[in-house]
């Protein structure tokens, strides 16, 4: 694929429909030691679409994963079985990347379906953009459902990014949570919203390009690497990285070839413990001079925390940024 080729959107999800869930990095296994599919299995049938499962989703070695073999089979089957519409990953993790050197875009380009996960799974999302064009679904994993309270709007959004046709003007949450509820269902802190952080006015709009910002720079240099040229950058981290650790990645990603075409930069919401400010984030983007003139929106409902906004990556969106009418809309996806 050239680096502007035209993006491709797979056919929407619909009731009657089959989702397999793989396990591209961790095992089902690891997941499974806090069993909650009670409430995975209730939404997926509300919502009329069938879940079945890779071959080796259990397999479980030393790092909580399969072998490369292994996850890289089940992740070929599921885009070539024609009664699959749509694939979620079990979860993240640390390894997605391994699969890049196996996988066989072709087969991916001439079946392209959903596919949806997020975190480590956007080493997998972002190849598949710069290798085939298709656009994959940085959104909730197959675990993810498992959350009894405080989900919403996270499957609200997940639908309306893969089910429906619709822009979708997303509003921030009223409260969001960081808690380890898979552990405990029972203990949960909603923490109320004060809203998205302007750090920089303007307008944007652009193709989607990012996920997970430690896990987008392993692409780096590689032929895995979507061009940078003319996205709107969506970047989150997890708890393992403090401001620092954000800084210097995010440097080094905007001294990429063609960052300088970055049309603005979007943020998701950080964990508590990463202590991430926003005066933190207001020094880090007054360093960059890719973002110099554009506009930059941070703590927006997508990340490590709950909930989580579903995003097209190689889609497009759109982001007005200012003191009193900031606005962020997915324009195709």
């Amino acid at each position: 694929m050239s680096e502007h080729a035209e993006t491709v959107l797979p056919p929407r999800l619909r009731a009657g429909d089959t989702v397999r869930v793989v396990a591209p990095a961790r095992s089902r296994a690891m997941i499974m030691e806090h069993d909650n599919t009670r409430w995975i299995d209730e939404r997926f049938a509300a919502m009329g679409l069938t879940l079945t499962f890779g071959a080796h989703v259990d397999e479980d070695d030393q790092f909580r994963s399969a072998s490369i073999e292994h996850r890289v089979a089940d992740l070929h089957a599921a885009f070539a079985d024609p009664s699959v519409a749509g694939i979620l990953t079990v979860i993240g993790g640390f390894n997605s990347n391994e699969l890049l050197p196996h996988l066989d875009f072709d087969l991916i380009a001439a079946n392209p379906k959903v596919f949806c996960g997020y975190s480590d799974i956007t080493a997998l999302q972002n190849a598949i953009l710069a290798r085939t064009g298709l656009v994959t679904y940085s959104g909730p994993h197959w675990s993810s459902w498992g959350m009894r309270d405080h989900f919403e709007p996270t499957g609200d959004w997940f639908r309306a990014a893969v089910m429906e046709d619709a822009p979708i003007a997303v509003e921030p949450a009223q409260a969001w949570t960081d808690d380890p509820w898979f552990m405990d269902q029972d203990t949960r802190t909603p923490v109320p919203n004060e809203g998205w952080w302007p750090l920089r006015p303007g307008q944007a709009s652009g193709r989607v390009v990012g996920g997970n910002l430690s896990t987008l720079g392993l692409l780096q240099g590689t032929a895995y690497m979507p061009s940078l040229d003319g996205a709107l950058l969506f970047l989150e981290d997890d708890f393992e990285s403090d401001a620092a650790h954000v800084a210097r990645n995010l440097t080094a990603l905007l001294q990429q070839p063609g960052a300088d075409g970055i049309t603005g930069l979007v943020i998701g919401r950080f964990q508590s413990s990463s202590a991430v400010t926003r005066a933190a984030l207001d020094e880090i983007v007054e360093r960059q001079p890719a973002l110099r003139g554009k506009p930059v929106l941070a703590g927006v409902d997508f990340g490590h925390t709950s909930p989580l906004l579903t995003l097209p990556v190689g889609g497009t969106a759109e982001a007005v940024v200012a003191e009193d009418a900031t606005s962020l809309t997915i324009t195709r996806h």
